[in-house]
């Protein structure tokens, strides 16, 4: 059964934080095919789309609301 990861790193931004490690993080446990990550961000993150194509993900993207998107990242 693939797995599925939900990472809400909102608060990172309103803490100036940067998400990245643990987007990261969360991929490595990721490596079958189906696998997914749903990251639920302040904005579109579209310098995060190369690297998780280079990791063998396709994404796809939904924003919800004012500062709220929904980015599905799945392992091909």
């Amino acid at each position: 059964m693939p797995k599925e990861i939900e990472l809400d790193v909102r608060s990172h931004h309103a803490r100036g934080v940067d998400p990245f490690d643990d987007i990261m993080k969360g991929v490595k446990e990721l490596s079958d095919p189906g696998d997914t990550l749903v990251l639920i961000n302040t904005f579109e993150p579209f310098r995060l789309y190369g690297v998780m194509e280079g990791r063998g993900f396709q994404h796809e993207a939904e924003k919800m609301g004012e500062g709220h998107w929904r980015i599905v990242f799945r392992k091909l």
